[in-house]
Order: structure tokens, then C-alpha cells, then sequence
């Protein structure tokens, strides 16, 4: 069985690369498919004064669930299983260290999701993930 990681940021991007999934998986078959978001911790010493480790968790995970809504939408209506998951930490870095740990066999994700003007042809993310892991990268514009 193929592990593929599918990290998504709620995009129009990720939504193309969840599409792109789904027909990989509908071509192949047996495939385990993980969903991620992955969300910037808070640094702020402001706000972790303000607010307590639970309210900042909750936070994440609100973000997460907005997140992963669009690519879950996509996923239940082609009746495709997955696992989720809210990652919270550097964002590239944190899916690359997921890939590592879940052993996955490959990586399709959008080219440029909604992050800064940084890294505009394929986006930061994306080029520092390509960077930091050693399995295929499937990108999709």
C-alpha cells in the first residue's frame, strides 16, 4: 500500500492538488491518504499572556478545521478514506518531519497556497518542503 501526504492550506491550490489526489487514488487504488494543514506557531509574547496553552490549542485546531474543510468536502464526495490532522509548528519543516515519521511513500500538494509574495513561482512552502524531503514531490498548479 502507497502512503501519500497531502498537505493543504484551504486554497485554491491545495483544493487542485486534493483533485488531483483523488484521481491518483481512484487510478491506482490501494493508497493511504493523510491530510494535513500545518499552522505557524504563535510567538508573541503578548499573546500567550493573554491567553491560556488551551486557548491557543483550540485556536490551532479552529484554524485547522477551516483549513482542511475545502480538501475534506472534495475527499467525502469521491468517497475517498484519509486520516487528519493539525499540525502546528514551522510549516514546511513540520510536513517534511510528518513525511518522515509516517513513512510516506510520496507528497502531492499546490504549487502556491496563501501564503506571502515570498517564493512567488511555487511558493515558499512548497520550495522548502522539496528541499527538506528525500521522496516525490508532486506538485500541481
Amino acid at each position: 500500500m502507497q502512503t501519500i501526504l497531502l498537505p493543504v492550506d484551504g486554497s485554491e491550490n491545495s483544493s487542485r492538488a486534493v483533485k488531483r489526489a483523488i484521481e491518483i487514488v481512484k487510478e491506482y487504488g490501494d493508497a493511504k491518504l493523510l491530510l494535513v494543514t500545518a499552522y505557524p506557531p504563535i510567538v508573541s509574547g503578548n499573546v500567550r499572556r493573554f491567553f491560556s496553552a488551551d486557548e491557543i490549542q483550540a485556536f490551532y485546531q479552529d484554524e485547522g478545521r477551516t483549513a482542511l474543510a475545502p480538501a475534506k468536502a472534495l475527499l467525502d464526495e469521491a468517497g475517498i478514506d484519509y486520516e487528519e490532522e493539525v499540525l502546528v509548528g514551522p510549516v514546511a519543516q513540520t510536513i517534511a518531519d510528518y513525511a518522515k515519521k509516517k513513512q510516506v511513500d510520496t507528497i502531492i500538494m499546490g504549487t502556491r497556497g496563501l501564503g506571502t509574495v515570498t517564493g512567488m513561482v511555487l511558493g515558499s512552502v512548497t520550495t522548502k518542503v522539496l528541499s527538506l524531503v528525500d521522496v516525490p514531490v508532486l506538485l500541481v498548479k
